[in-house]
């Protein structure tokens, strides 16, 4: 009789991990840890499989002193628990130089806590966990669903940013078969996509993935990134998600596609009402129109986002909201009018330069106040608002995002709502840590440049993103 198999994924225990861990068929010889410092960026190290037991029962203690902005080096002992829901095998096979050895490794994420026990307040995919346990406490909801469209460039090497095509929107382009490689392989892993295509800039793509509960879907973020960049390496070109590599082309967004849910119900959904948007639809989108400026440092989080958020490249400088209307703020898509599963509203200013855990936490923290203080929604604009003369945009009410990084953490560092999302460690950290990265790229880089990637930015961010 045939033994079976455990699976790779899709897990709730810390017995069912332990069993498919130990499982001979799946030869997983290393767990991953991962995690998000407080820029967003992927933290890991790996144990040995037969350390997870111990991990589950008393965490696995780490430096975090080496990581930017988050502790102090003298409160640098920090411990993670990995969570059993968030075990993935990855699939594909490590081989060393002896052709006998051979190694699979699973992928976990956590919870990261103080050596007392206390949750460890710079630890960003808590500040999600939390802002979702408020959402359902205070307001009833069960779920946020997200579904963000992943938007990077393919370039050859991680030092110059060189078209490897010359492809447009859904036209012509190459490397499409990595963008199917990335595919398979996370689902193999459990993660499914929507769609994939060339985008506008040359080098340019986007794979869409599946909504999920905002937790599940921000750990999935992380490892989008780290898969899409592992298949680029192996492929020998180098793959970006640097918000604006190029002058003169579009630069990579992150939209953000969400509803909230009670049980099976979309809460966004309302058949008879203007757009099938109900009344919390609106004013959650309200939320997020009216705290725009104040919260754009953690979706935009980069001096060179601001590179991206320029007018005539279809990036949502202007803060309104539309059905057809790309260049607006937020955009509430009708593909499928008038169903309840697929009513969404898509904030489009985020880029995948963000740290996810804060950004998706901010967002809805900003449309649970709207809801809160039944803010209510502005009327919709589906003129292009880029040919607006300045008074037509007067007289409608629109503003516009910060212009640069400076002017938006400026504005988040008198923002209420901010601090209390991130709470107080992180929100002094983040802006400490931009503080600086403004501070370093004004000594580096002259005016001319303030609509322009500089070669310093290329240097700086294109191999970290």
């Amino acid at each position: 009789m045939q033994e079976k198999k455990e699976p790779a994924f899709g897990l709730n225990t810390e017995s069912g991990v332990l069993r498919a861990i130990s499982d001979p068929g799946l030869r997983i010889e290393f767990v991953r840890i991962m995690f998000a410092d407080i820029l967003g960026r992927p933290m890991d190290f790996s144990i040995p499989a037969a350390e997870l037991e111990r991990a589950f029962a008393e965490g696995k203690g780490f430096d975090g002193s080496s990581i930017e902005g988050f502790v102090r080096i003298e409160e640098s002992d920090l411990v993670i628990v990995p969570d059993p829901k968030t075990f993935r095998v990855f699939p594909w096979t490590y081989r060393g130089f002896d052709p006998e050895v051979s190694w699979r490794e699973a992928i976990m994420f956590g919870d990261i806590y103080l050596p007392d026990g206390r949750h460890y307040p710079g630890d960003s995919r808590y500040v999600l966990k939390r802002m979702l346990e408020k959402m359902r406490e205070e307001f009833g909801f069960s779920d946020f669903k997200c579904g963000p469209e992943m938007e990077f460039f393919i370039f050859p090497t991680d030092d110059n940013p060189a078209p490897t095509d010359a492809g447009g929107y859904f036209f012509a382009g190459r490397h499409g078969e990595i963008r199917k490689e990335i595919q398979l392989l996370l689902k193999k892993m459990g993660i499914e996509s929507e769609y994939d295509h060339h985008e506008v800039a040359h080098s340019q793509h986007e794979i869409d993935l599946r909504y999920q509960s905002a937790l599940e879907m921000a750990d999935i973020v992380m490892l989008f990134r780290y898969v899409a960049k592992k298949v680029a390496r192996m492929h020998n070109l180098y793959l970006t998600f640097m918000p604006k590599p190029l002058n003169g082309q579009n630069g990579s967004g992150m939209h953000v596609h969400q509803s909230l849910w009670r049980g099976e119900h979309n809460t966004f959904f309302e058949k008879d009402a203007p757009y099938h948007l109900s009344a919390e639809a609106r004013h959650y989108t309200a939320g997020i129109i009216h705290h725009a400026r104040e919260i754009c440092a953690i979706f935009s989080q980069w001096v060179n986002s601001y590179k991206r958020l320029i007018e005539g490249y279809e990036a949502p400088v202007y803060i309104a909201w539309g059905q057809k209307n790309r260049s607006a703020y937020i955009r509430v898509p009708e593909y499928q009018p008038g169903k309840e599963k697929a009513t969404r509203i898509e904030p489009r200013s985020p880029d995948p330069g963000c740290n996810i855990y804060l950004a998706l936490a901010t967002m809805l923290a900003a449309g649970l106040d709207g809801i809160r203080k039944k803010i209510e929604l502005p009327p919709p604009v589906e003129e292009n608002i880029y040919h607006m003369s300045n008074s037509r945009q007067k007289k409608v009410g629109i503003q516009v995002l910060p212009r640069n990084l400076q002017e938006a953490v400026r504005l988040a560092e008198k923002s209420q709502l901010v601090k209390e999302t991130l709470g107080e460690h992180i929100f002094e950290k983040f802006i400490s840590n931009k503080q600086k990265e403004i501070e370093d790229y004004l000594k580096n880089v002259p005016d001319e440049y303030e609509k322009q990637v500089s070669p310093y930015e290329i240097k700086k961010y294109l191999p970290m993103l």
